[in-house]
């Protein structure tokens, strides 16, 4: 993985660059998303692309697009 320094950047501007990588999308429930990046509004509303959802570290369920609201979201890595 490259090494990227987030001091001094814009959040969006990191954002923008990592559509389409595959991402981890942790939400406030503690329910994990992972898959690959689409899209990500002013609001952090995202969508993914062959997306699963894990709980508790196990695979719950497989998705073909995810559309998950940006309030429930805690954190995007990639």
């Amino acid at each position: 993985m490259e090494n990227i320094s987030s001091e001094g950047r814009d959040p969006s501007a990191f954002l923008s660059e990592i559509i389409g990588a595959p991402v981890t999308v942790k939400l406030n429930s503690g329910v994990v998303y992972k898959g690959e990046l689409q899209s990500v509004d002013g609001y952090m509303n995202i969508a993914l692309e062959q997306s699963k959802e894990f709980m508790d570290g196990k695979l719950r369920r497989s998705y073909g697009d995810a559309f998950i609201r940006g309030n429930n979201v805690l954190y995007i890595a990639a």
